[in-house]
């Protein structure tokens, strides 16, 4: 009845999940073959009763059926097909979040994994990878789930599997590497097999990235990059040369390569590029120069991550931020992207690597490549951002230039109208403190150059910047006087 929708709002109506689930409860520890039987039918109803459907879901849930579920599981696990409807059932609802919650309470972890072990077909183990899959999303089950020895299965159908063009291996060899990514995800549990940088697990992920099969490279560099989530691994793994081995894949896949393993590897290497002790030393490993070569890439996922680790590579190192400043190609790569209208993040991201080559540089060299590959009106466009520590970053970057090589640039500030967004921005009540003061630093800047402070007096910005100092926050007070000053002076 249950397999139709009208079957199952009937059955609904007439209260008859919750006849079920206290049948179920009450007769869960019999293992004679009738209860056993009657037990296969009543999870096969259930599975019927709450496929694809929230609402019936969330109502089998509240009516406590989980741990029932997970009981049964655990006595009759020598049962084939009772086990088999029972984890169908449960893959119906494992989907939803207040399902995981109730899971993690029991020892599902223990029950799935214990089962798991047994199971020698590869359906058997598909159709617990299915209700593995979404439980492992919840953090707590994560950590009982790699307790529970989970991982030690992972790895051994890998090795087994590794060698195999058997589609049914092969398929098996991407579930066990992505559920072992997914298991990383947790912070408990990934610093619980990271152990130091000593794990066994650790070091036998290390492995797959030399490996040739691409689905063993991916799950590597994407398990790198989740290990590399806090400062202390990050520092770990780059003092016991994990960037070289990233490197070496990387090569493997410039001509014609795996862009789901580039943009794997190159988030691990964005990873790995965020504590400071660790910039200097990718550096002169030579990352930068890894990275440029996929600056030909056409796929937006691999140009994002491209440019998030250059961009955190040259944080604070001048040196690497000139260098990849007067890079004419890269330069004008940037300045393409910048216009990227259908992807936001590469977007953002080429005008912050923009603005950062220019702020962590402060050299004469990199703003006029900047100037030369038209990118100025890219930066002043990012003043407008909507995010204010990107709107931070361009009045920064500006006002180098504006102090630096203001004659170079005049014509391409005027054309891009920084002074009227200036204006707008000092106006507006909403800007933040920092936006407010940086717009000031930078006006003061720009009347250096004639053509620019005649816009600036035309726009009447002394009574905009007069009602400032009054400003509650006591640093945009005083930028407001000395501003004020200044433009006094000048006019």
């Amino acid at each position: 009845l249950c397999f139709t929708d009208e079957g199952r709002n009937a059955v609904d109506h007439a209260g008859g999940a919750r006849i079920v689930v206290d049948h179920l409860r009450s007769l869960c520890s019999r293992t004679d073959p009738a209860s056993e039987k009657l037990l296969t039918v009543f999870c096969g109803m259930l599975m019927n009763y709450s496929n694809e459907n929230d609402t019936l879901q969330s109502q089998l849930i509240n009516m406590g059926v989980i741990p029932t579920l997970v009981k049964l599981l655990g006595i009759h696990c020598q049962n084939a097909a009772l086990t088999e409807m029972c984890l169908v059932a449960f893959g119906n609802l494992a989907e939803l979040e207040t399902s995981k919650e109730q899971f993690a309470y029991t020892n599902i972890a223990e029950e799935l994994v214990k089962l798991f072990k047994k199971q020698i077909e590869h359906d058997k183990k598909e159709m617990i990878f299915e209700v593995l899959a979404p439980l492992a999303e919840n953090d707590v089950i994560k950590l009982q789930l790699v307790e529970a020895g989970l991982v030690e299965c992972l790895l051994e159908i890998v090795q087994k599997t590794v060698d195999s063009d058997k589609e049914d291996d092969i398929a098996e060899l991407k579930t066990a590497s992505d559920l072992m990514v997914l298991l990383l995800l947790g912070d408990e549990s990934m610093q619980k097999l990271f152990e130091g940088g000593k794990g066994s697990v650790f070091q036998r992920v290390l492995s797959w990235i030399p490996s040739n099969s691409h689905q063993l490279q991916l799950a590597g560099a994407l398990a790198i990059a989740n290990f590399a989530r806090n400062d202390g691994n990050c520092i770990n793994m780059v003092d016991n040369g994990i960037v070289q081995k990233l490197m070496d894949l990387l090569d493997r896949h410039v001509e014609d390569g795996n862009v789901t393993v580039q943009h794997a590897a190159l988030s691990a290497l964005r990873n790995l590029a965020i504590p400071v002790v660790n910039k200097a030393k990718m550096l002169s490993a030579g990352v930068a120069e890894a990275v440029l070569k996929f600056l030909r890439s056409e796929m937006p996922p691999v140009q994002f991550k491209l440019l998030g680790t250059l961009r955190m590579l040259i944080d604070a190192q001048a040196e690497a931020a000139e260098q990849l400043g007067k890079n004419v190609k890269l330069v004008e790569r940037l300045v393409e992207w910048c216009e990227a209208k259908d992807h936001a993040g590469v977007m953002g991201e080429s005008n912050r690597l923009l603005s950062a080559l220019i702020r962590h540089s402060k050299s004469k060299d990199v703003i006029r490549t900047i100037v030369q590959s038209s990118g100025i009106k890219h930066l002043v466009t990012m003043v407008t951002s909507e995010h204010v520590i990107m709107q931070n970053e361009a009045l920064v970057a500006l006002a180098l230039i504006a102090a630096l090589e203001l004659v170079t640039a005049e014509k391409d500030l005027e054309n891009a109208q920084l002074v009227q967004i200036l204006h707008r921005l000092l106006s507006d009540d909403r800007s933040a403190p920092e936006i407010k003061y940086n717009s000031m630093v930078l006006i003061c800047a720009l009347i250096g150059s004639e053509p620019l402070q005649k816009e600036v007096q035309s726009m009447a910005f002394l009574e905009v910047i007069s009602k400032l100092r009054s400003h509650e926050n006591k640093t945009v007070a005083q930028q407001a006087l000395l501003t004020e000053q200044r433009l006094a002076v000048e006019s």
